[in-house]
């Protein structure tokens, strides 16, 4: 049963998660922004070109931030306004009146539950929709520069690299195809002067690379993985996943996929090069868990002592914070290095922060 009081905790808690989301994205915003200034500001079009370029860029970096910084954004709502009713002395009529503090604070951990809920919905929703925009570089809203391309592999062990690429056409210029030892031909190089990217249609040709002024100008039967003849110097490539965009992002374009597409790659015929991949996969299931965790063990720090000054609270609040982005990052950098096999890199922060949440929980004063 919520009551009363229950509703002013929630309140003040979205006030606090409200003021803390704000503060840090504007400070993202504002830095960068006067960081690369240059950039925006030396455009034709004057003033309002300029306006129209900071909005759209920065618009789509704040899904972005808020990816990167959501737990912790919740780990300091919920601090401070444990804090804050300490300082206030909220807590000691209602544990007078025999209301025990883990009951008072169950607003607040709901609250950050909820707070936690929304980074999962921005990774599955919001940023594969802005990905494109994520790539783009401050200077090149058009996409007409040419961009150095890193490469990717398909799904079906194709691996595409090109020299340079443009948005804008879906072009990319000196594209090298690899094909696999597992292609019909054998292991296979094959380079094209031009490649464009056709998006998936109703024709034939569609879903793929078209290939022009390609070394060899033609395969002998049979011909490798996906790859049709079109003449002397032309050819399609036929791709599952590996359309511009991939080949643009480089070896980490996943990291802006949805966790069904991480799951269809996952499935492809070549594991051994998706271990960041699987990492990634395997992080998403436990972040919610992991996040809330950390709510909880600095909600009890701040808990132990009632008299504590709020700024030496909000150190412990950084403190725990850092212990956050150390341990996530850490054991993903150790799986990443196949040093901790995917799933053991993304369950060890559970395993580790989990006991010292249930500790420092039990060890609140009621």
């Amino acid at each position: 049963m919520i009551t009363t009081l229950d509703r002013m905790v929630l309140l003040s808690f979205a006030r606090s998660y409200a003021i803390v989301w704000t503060s840090l994205i504007s400070l993202y915003i504002v830095i960068d922004l006067f960081t690369h200034l240059d950039a925006f500001v030396n455009r034709p079009g004057g003033l309002p070109a300029a306006a129209d370029a900071i909005v759209q860029y920065y618009g789509a970096r704040v899904p972005q931030v808020f990816d990167l910084m959501a737990e912790p954004i919740a780990l300091l709502a919920a601090t401070f306004t444990v804090s804050w009713m300490q300082r206030n002395n909220e807590l000691l009529p209602q544990l007078s009146a025999g209301v025990p503090t883990r009951r008072v604070i169950r607003p607040v951990l709901l609250g950050a539950a909820v707070a936690i809920a929304l980074a999962p919905l921005n990774t599955e929703l919001v940023i594969p929709e802005v990905a494109d925009e994520l790539v783009r570089s401050r200077d090149d809203p058009d996409g007409a520069k040419a961009q150095l391309l890193i490469g990717a592999f398909d799904t079906s062990g194709v691996h595409l690299e090109g020299s340079a690429g443009f948005r804008k056409d879906r072009r990319v210029e000196r594209l090298y195809v690899t094909f696999p030892e597992a292609s019909p031909s054998g292991m296979a190089h094959l380079a094209a002067a031009d490649a464009v990217y056709v998006p998936p249609g109703d024709g034939p040709m569609s879903g793929g690379w078209l290939l022009t002024g390609t070394v060899p100008e033609s395969f002998p039967d049979p011909a490798p993985t996906n790859l049709t003849s079109l003449g002397p110097g032309r050819a399609f490539l036929k791709t599952d996943n590996a359309d511009f965009d991939t080949v643009c992002r480089g070896g980490t374009w996943f990291v802006y996929a949805p966790t069904a597409r991480l799951r269809e790659m996952l499935a492809g015929d070549e594991p051994r090069r998706q271990v960041k991949a699987a990492v990634l996969f395997h992080s998403r299931i436990t972040r919610p868990v992991v996040g809330l965790l950390f709510v909880v063990l600095g909600v009890s720090v701040i808990l132990w002592d009632p008299g504590r000054h709020v700024a030496l609270s909000a150190g412990l609040c950084l403190a725990i914070g850092v212990g956050y982005y150390a341990c996530v990052l850490g054991c993903a950098a150790l799986g990443n290095s196949a040093l901790l096999s995917p799933p053991l890199a993304a369950w060890i922060p559970v395993m580790v922060v989990g006991p010292l949440a249930l500790v420092a929980f039990d060890m609140i004063h009621t």
